[in-house]
């Protein structure tokens, strides 16, 4: 076991030094693309221009550009932001925290409801609960994050703001250990808007692998020796039908917690990851955009880490070497 987490490291950090390249390329060789005329803005002169390329090492070879980049943000962590020449690592720090509470919160509430309305799905095939559950999780699916946020802004924070919900305080972030209720309740409509969706996503995907595996030699071989249906249900069919389950969930949480998660935090007003990463792209910021594109892929890296970790406890005939 010790070998194989190594040889993961290993492998996450190879996959990080790609992304990496990746995406400086992307950036800086991009036909048409000049940093320095983009930081210099439309009415810079080209004394202007090249005073700014002097400045952020932007006329050096290009390796040496990516060295000088990677250096500074990851072992002297000094770089600056192009637009405003702020610190680029607290900068980032700062919307982690918003981002795990979104995405953590909405992660419980998808994770509940997809599992109670798969299995009761799949328990009562057939019947009126079935497509019931199922077309509801549809629905879910279909509701596009910022319409869905849009109507709950507009009835929570608009139109039934002073009756029914008075008691929620306006838009926007509040630290959990500065005022854990005020967190609670400025986060509840955000994580309800996340889960919805994702969540019917998930129950169809269980319900499906329920069936199947309801109906493997293993299961009826367990009701022919007379175990009860909900130890069948629980101890067998729903245990190794959750594998496509928790890959699925590494992948998701993966991304929401590198920043996919934009549209709702855009829609309620809050200072995330994803948030920081749309500004930057407006602003053509380089150094913050190569810093959150590799914090979204070391989580993303990490969770599937341990998602494969995870398969050996669920599916015993998985064996890490």
């Amino acid at each position: 076991m010790i070998g194989y987490v190594v040889r993961r490291v290993f492998s996450a950090a190879g996959v990080l030094i790609a992304v990496s390249v990746l995406v400086f390329l992307i950036f800086f060789k991009t036909p048409g693309v000049d940093p320095a005329r983009q930081i210099a803005g439309k009415q810079a002169t080209p004394q202007v221009i090249e005073q700014i390329r002097t400045d952020f090492g932007l006329d050096k070879p290009l390796p040496e550009q990516y060295f000088a980049m990677m250096k500074r943000l990851v072992v002297d962590r000094d770089l600056v932001s192009y637009t405003d020449r702020g610190p680029v690592l607290s900068r980032v720090a700062k919307t982690i925290p918003v981002t795990l509470s979104l995405v953590a919160g909405a992660a419980v509430i998808w994770l509940l409801l997809a599992l109670g309305a798969g299995t009761l799905a799949a328990v009562f095939r057939g019947r009126a609960v079935d497509p019931l559950l199922m077309g509801l999780g549809l629905v879910g699916m279909s509701l596009p994050v910022y319409w869905l946020g849009g109507v709950v802004n507009l009835l929570t924070q608009g139109t039934w703001h002073n009756s029914l919900f008075s008691w929620l305080p306006e838009l926007g972030y509040t630290p959990i250990n500065v005022n854990p209720l005020k967190w609670f309740e400025q986060l509840l409509f955000p994580w309800i808007t996340l889960a919805i969706g994702t969540a019917g996503l998930y129950a169809r995907v269980l319900r499906a692998d329920l069936i199947e595996v309801d109906r493997s030699d293993f299961v009826l071989t367990a009701r022919a020796k007379g175990l009860s249906e909900s130890r069948v249900l629980f101890r067998h069919v729903l245990r190794n039908s959750l594998i496509p389950f928790v890959s699925l969930f590494g992948l998701d949480l993966g991304a929401m917690l590198g920043g996919a998660a934009v549209l709702t935090e855009q829609v309620f007003g809050l200072p995330g990851v994803g948030n920081l990463t749309f500004h930057s792209l407006s602003r053509f910021d380089l150094p913050v955009l190569m810093a959150v594109t590799l914090y979204g892929a070391f989580t993303v890296v990490l969770v599937n880490l341990l998602v494969d970790l995870g398969y050996a406890a669920l599916d015993p005939r998985i064996r890490v070497r």
